[in-house]
């Protein structure tokens, strides 16, 4: 795409900063707008304050609802796909200055933490990011935030990805796993002992975590559930608003606002780190 993620100041690279922690924010206004594959030697908190965000590693895709962030390790080669209007926050932090995991993951973020990286990016435009109380609370408030189960594991296995990139590309695609496999040339058996081995889900769950991960992008862009059940193929709001809940314990509407208001309920669908 020709349109990129910058960062406010050009000619910032946030492995020169010697603060333990700092954070920069990012207006978009292109859709779909996709920053080029890179890594940081800072671990890195991508987090949505608006619109939504995934991140795309080499194993997987992570989606980034508003008012949660993906945490991705130092050295964790990656792209981040804003939709429009999104409101980014990018946390930079030294290895070692948190208890953080050495894994992905998409974590829920509290009122607290929420105002601490707004903070943070403020001293930032003001000072360079110098080492701050803020940056300290923030370093002890981010480990203790839940985990959310919104990662689409991707395998290098290019059958795998052919069928991944495929669906990315058109989530409403109903094809069964018999004409999956038929179209990658192998045995709808075959294919099944791949996908499980390889991702660790039935072909069945693994389109349905592909379908939660956009439905989430798109209803935090601003689309109706109407218009999300349309594009995902289903046959109904209903059959759609069924799957949401069973997989994400609550409906669509109520699963966001719950991560929006920051409330105790929304936290408690995920494990601790």
């Amino acid at each position: 795409m020709g349109f990129q993620l910058r960062y406010p100041w050009p000619d910032l690279d946030p492995d020169d900063v010697a603060a333990a922690a700092i954070a920069v924010r990012l207006d978009v206004t292109e859709n779909k707008v996709e920053a080029a594959e890179h890594a940081h030697r800072k671990g890195q908190l991508v987090f949505a304050l608006g619109g939504g965000v995934m991140c795309r590693v080499p194993n997987g895709l992570w989606m980034v609802p508003p008012h949660c962030g993906v945490w991705l390790p130092g050295g964790t080669r990656h792209t981040n796909i804003a939709t429009a209007n999104a409101r980014i926050f990018f946390v930079f932090i030294e290895p070692g200055a948190a208890d953080l995991p050495d894994r992905c993951c998409t974590l829920s973020i509290s009122p607290l933490l929420r105002e601490l990286i707004i903070a943070l990016s403020d001293r930032m435009q003001q000072d360079g990011g110098s080492q701050t109380l803020v940056a300290q609370l923030l370093l002890s408030e981010l480990p203790r935030m839940p985990l959310q189960q919104l990662h689409l594991p991707i395998s290098p296995e290019p059958r795998l990805r052919r069928i991944a990139a495929a669906l990315a590309d058109d989530p409403a695609d109903r094809r069964t796993m018999a004409e999956w496999a038929e179209r990658v040339a192998l045995s709808e058996s075959s294919l099944a002992r791949l996908i499980l081995r390889e991702t660790g889900l039935t072909f069945g769950r693994w389109r349905q975590q592909l379908h939660l991960i956009v439905a989430l992008r798109e209803l935090s862009a601003g689309a109706s559930i109407q218009q999300v059940s349309s594009a995902l193929g289903y046959e109904s709001v209903t059959a759609f608003i069924t799957m949401f809940k069973k997989a994400l314990g609550k409906p669509p509407a109520r699963y966001l606002s719950d991560i929006m208001q920051g409330s105790g309920s929304a936290f408690a669908a995920g494990g601790r780190i």
